[in-house]
């Protein structure tokens, strides 16, 4: 089992170079508040002076320590492993002379023997990311440390938990470090080692309270209580130490550091341990052999055993799904180009079928949010073109008064026998011609929806495309360019088919001879129907209109209706035109034009037939053009401008765009679009050598 931290240290080393942290690998991370002792604590660790010292904030940045046990024998072996640079003709280079080196990840291949070094590089790693007066960042710093004297164990220490900014730190310095904190201990696969001087009371632990926050059962919190030799005269941290204040799961440890002063002194981190040995003998016999920094080091490393046994089938699991995303997600990037010439064939092609198969209905991405492509146009053509026709009223803007007028200036200055034909051609026209802007309407919805396929396309259906901006463009560009010179066209036909229907008004239309028959045999029975309800005592000649004179004159047809006198007879005699000038100038004729039928005069019954003859004539000429208009125009949108882009999209692409000299700038990869494949070709790598590592594990690994 002891093979399983250097696993995890294996694993550590892949997902660091690609800078990721997808991947939550079992770890240590060390959490205490400001001067607590954490760093002194992870010194001890090591057996070296390597970390910043001082007062106040120090740790500014957390910092991710692996240790790596080292055989003195094996060392040649194991600097081959992690530096193939070091070993070279059977002889060790780069200043590896010691037993003991260390490695930053940002300064790639150095290797670091001397430890003052080591320090000096955190600090300026520190200062270069943090600044200089006590900000902090949230980026690490990775340090490797090789040696004899240590055990291979993962440390995170983590800025310590502060409440007053000082220097250039932020008003929040107290949520941000909080923050930071909760990043690393809330990763379920982190140990925390929650650090707390003796000389505090442990019910004030701040480390303690954050790391209930995050693991409120214990089962991943080891405590460490520092500065045992600090607490006041006739004071013992017996009572903390046997767990009797704060129960901690994994244990409470208890461990003397150097002070300040011994720092200073240059007292070595051997010689306090050795130190730290006998103040426990001393002070806590009983609890000597429990305590203590080789005791910590020893519990760290086998929780951290433990712990990696029981989060490694999972981490495997984790592992092989990413991969198996992130080979995907490659795939969707493509391949570097090789062959331009096909590759732009290729992609033309592809954008043609399926901008076609869009409006076939039979593109492989369907869009589940809103209509388009073809069952929009389809949408258009039988729900919002077809209600718009419905809609249009056919007597719409026509008023009783404009259809007497009509037919009076179609009699001329002779009084006509029957309704003028001339005046039902007039107004039907005037009706018909309401039906060409709906109908241009459609197309220009119709050209719209066409319009928004090119960018379906491009989301949806081919995003090959997106790796080649310039290509995208000039493909929207012909498309577009292909739609505006088809709508022109459409239009004129759209056009034209509203001008078909005014050319030649078909009375003889078998719908409208059958309308107008039956159109005037209810005339004529309402008409007798009304001449049964008048009262007896009114004479028949005193009818309104001339009912005997229709009887004569009716044939049966509305060409037969007869028009007996003209409006100034019947009733007209006794009431007047107001609106005529009761004395016009001499030598002016009254415009009939500029005289309507005043509105408040009542019509006679003549003149009331004469208008709903020409209305109900209208009405029925009006929807059977209304029935073709809806029937034409949805054809000709489909022949003029869909299929019509259907069938030339794709020659019209090669035409404009397979050119060799276009080819270079065509084919041009966008660099975000570089670089995230180049992103995600790293991650499937650390993805599949990470997997590679966890399978080298035998079963006998894990118990």
């Amino acid at each position: 089992m002891e093979a399983l931290i250097p696993v995890i240290n294996k694993l550590q080393d892949v997902f660091n170079t690609v800078g990721s942290d997808i991947i939550q690998l079992p770890q240590i991370a060390v959490v205490g508040t400001q001067s607590s002792g954490k760093s002194s604590v992870l010194e001890s660790l090591v057996g070296k002076d390597l970390l910043p010292r001082g007062t106040g904030i120090v740790t500014r940045r957390p910092l991710i320590l692996q240790l790596v046990h080292v055989d003195p024998e094996d060392r040649r072996k194991t600097s081959e492993e992690n530096d193939p640079n070091v070993w070279k003709n059977g002889r060790l280079y780069k200043g590896v002379d010691g037993e003991e080196w260390g490695k930053f990840l940002h300064t790639k291949n150095k290797v670091y023997t001397d430890f003052d070094e080591i320090r000096q590089e955190i600090e300026n790693e520190t200062e270069r990311v943090s600044g200089n007066n006590k900000g902090i960042s949230d980026e690490p710093i990775q340090l490797k440390i090789f040696s004899p004297h240590v055990v291979n164990l993962t440390l995170v220490d983590l800025p310590g938990i502060t409440k007053v900014p000082v220097g250039d730190q932020p008003k929040d310095i107290e949520l941000q470090i909080r923050e930071l904190i909760l990043k690393y201990i809330s990763n379920p696969n982190c140990i925390i080692l929650a650090v707390t001087a003796a000389n505090t009371d442990m019910a004030t632990s701040e480390a303690l309270k954050v790391a209930r926050e995050v693991d409120p059962d214990g089962r991943r919190t080891l405590a460490v209580v520092t500065k045992l030799d600090l607490m006041d005269a006739g004071t013992d941290a017996m009572d903390v130490l046997m767990g009797r204040v704060i129960p901690v799961k994994l244990g409470l440890i208890g461990v003397v550091n150097r002070s300040q002063l011994d720092i200073n002194n240059k007292k070595s981190v051997a010689d306090s341990i050795r130190d730290e040995h006998a103040f426990l003998q001393k002070k806590y016999p009983s609890l000597a052999n429990r305590n203590g920094t080789k005791y910590l080091a020893r519990t760290l490393n086998r929780l951290l055993m433990h712990h990696i046994r029981d989060c490694l089938p999972e981490l495997k699991t984790r592992i092989n799904v990413l991969a198996a995303q992130y080979q995907s997600l490659l795939g969707s990037y493509g391949e570097p180009v090789e062959d331009m010439s096909a590759t732009l064939l290729q992609l033309i092609t592809k954008f043609a079928t399926e901008y076609c198969n869009t409006i076939e209905g039979t593109a492989k991405y369907i869009e589940t949010a809103e209509l388009c492509g073809g069952a929009r146009i389809c949408y258009i053509f039988h729900e919002t073109f077809g209600r718009t026709l419905e809609s249009v009223d056919p007597l719409g803007g026509l008023t009783t008064i404009d259809v007497l007028t009509a037919i009076r200036n179609a009699t001329g200055p002779r009084p006509a026998l029957f309704v003028p034909e001339v005046s039902f051609e007039l107004l039907v026209k005037r009706q018909v011609k309401r039906l060409e802007e709906p109908s241009l309407r459609c197309v220009e919805l119709v050209h719209e929806e066409m319009q928004r396929i090119i960018q379906h396309c491009s989301n949806y259906s081919t995003q090959e495309l997106l790796r080649f901006p310039k290509l995208h463009d000039a493909i929207v560009e012909v498309v577009t360019s292909l739609l505006r010179k088809r709508l022109p066209v459409t239009n004129e036909m759209v056009h034209n088919l509203v001008a078909i229907e005014l050319a030649y008004i078909n009375t003889k239309h078998p719908d409208f001879a059958d309308a107008c028959g039956l159109m005037n045999n209810n005339i004529e029975e309402q008409r007798r129907n009304r001449m049964r309800e008048l009262p007896s005592a009114v004479p028949r000649d005193k009818m309104a209109g001339g009912a005997q004179g229709e009887q004569e004159g009716g044939t049966g047809t509305w060409r037969g209706m007869l028009k007996k006198g003209d409006e100034g007879q019947g009733d007209d005699k006794t009431k007047p035109q107001s609106s005529v000038p009761a004395s016009p100038q001499k030598g002016h004729a009254v415009n009939l034009l500029d005289v309507p039928v005043p509105v408040t005069r009542k019509l006679s019954a003549r003149e009331q037939r004469d208008c709903e003859v020409i209305e109900r004539l209208i009405k029925s000429y009006f929807l059977i053009v209304r029935k073709n208009i809806q029937d034409s125009v949805p054809k000709a949108v489909m022949h003029f401008l869909v299929n019509h882009v259907k069938d030339s999209l794709q020659s019209e692409l090669v035409g404009q765009l397979y050119k060799p000299a276009l080819l270079d700038d065509l084919l041009t990869e966008s660099e975000d679009m570089a670089q995230r494949r180049n992103e995600a070709a790293d991650m499937l790598k650390a993805l599949q050598k990470a997997s590679h590592v966890i399978a080298e594990i035998r079963e006998t690994h894990l118990w």
